[in-house]
């Protein structure tokens, strides 16, 4: 039994994003609702295959207990170096390797990485195979439905289906569109065929405009043979949008300043910046009067410190 064997569906996944899902915010959303399964953010393979880059790698790969089960999501396009990086995975606690063939960030793209898999499958398999190779961990994929068209899905689904995934995420948009148009859930029979044809082992798993656990549930009745949903942009909206639980504003503000507290222990540790934190403000502090005179002032701060004190002059 491994991790996408255990969980029973329909399981919810907090989706990696980069400079978002880090340890600090994932600390946040398991006292607000933890979800069933935790991504981390992207880690770059041959950066920890190079002594330079390899620190910071680890870093990025740091995972408290709160955190499990938790998945490596890697990325790249060195298939050694993709073997190296998931051969260590295993013993730094793991439940499985993700292998990010959908991001759309220009700069991944232009390395190769993320969804300019799509034009490459060769180099994909390979990839996929290496990693396979090298870990005991179960090897899953997270993916779009094509780079410029949507039509891609017809041939690249198979493609990575055909090597048969412990699970197969599919974000409902190519990597052009972004997230600019509305998901394409009118492909989810399709893609479900597929898999039923072609691995219906491969546990499947759709992301793209699922707000949250009612969302979730709703698109789940409607295609019972989904396993699972990833949730992403919702959580800005609504860090409990792995519970029904609606929040009060109290309960946001003791959530800002626990990540506060967190990220600033992060701050000591790594020596981290503190203007990241800053994108963050507007998932607690939005629909109540004086949200965006408070919003604003908090992003004039350049400190911890001085973002507790505009807190602390707020609610005198």
């Amino acid at each position: 039994m491994n991790i996408w064997q255990e969980l029973e569906k329909p399981f919810l996944i907090l989706a990696p994003m980069e400079g978002v899902t880090d340890l600090a915010f994932r600390q946040v959303i398991s006292r607000a609702g933890r979800p069933d399964l935790f991504y981390t953010e992207f880690t770059n393979v041959s950066s920890y295959a190079s002594e330079k880059g390899r620190h910071n790698a680890l870093e990025r790969l740091t995972i408290t207990e709160s955190d499990k089960p938790i998945i490596a999501q890697i990325w790249g396009k060195n298939p050694d170096h993709f073997s190296e990086l998931s051969h260590a995975l295993e013993s730094l606690g793991f439940a499985g390797v993700d292998l990010n063939f959908g991001c759309p960030d220009k700069h991944v793209n232009k390395a190769g990485g993320g969804a300019a898999m799509i034009k490459t499958p060769e180099l994909a398999v390979d990839c996929y195979r290496k990693v396979k190779s090298a870990t005991n961990l179960p090897v899953s994929i997270k993916t779009r439905l094509g780079f410029t068209y949507v039509d891609e899905y017809k041939t690249w689904l198979p493609t990575l289906l055909a090597d048969h995934p412990a699970a197969l995420t599919v974000h409902l948009r190519t990597r052009k569109e972004m997230s600019k148009v509305a998901a394409h859930y009118e492909l989810i029979p399709e893609i479900l065929k597929m898999r039923a044809e072609l691995s219906p082992e491969t546990k499947l798993i759709i992301n793209g405009d699922i707000k949250d656990r009612a969302a979730a549930l709703a698109l789940h009745a409607q295609y019972p043979e989904i396993d699972g949903f990833m949730i992403g942009r919702g959580v800005f909206a609504n860090p409990f949008c792995f519970t029904d639980h609606v929040a009060t504003r109290d309960e946001l503000m003791e959530l800002l300043n626990l990540h506060l507290d967190l990220y600033e222990e992060q701050m000591n540790l790594h020596g981290l910046p503190y203007e990241p934190l800053k994108h963050y403000y507007k998932i607690y502090i939005n629909n109540f009067p004086g949200a965006s005179d408070l919003r604003a002032r908090l992003m004039e701060t350049h400190s911890v410190a001085e973002a507790r004190e505009v807190l602390r002059e707020h609610s005198a």
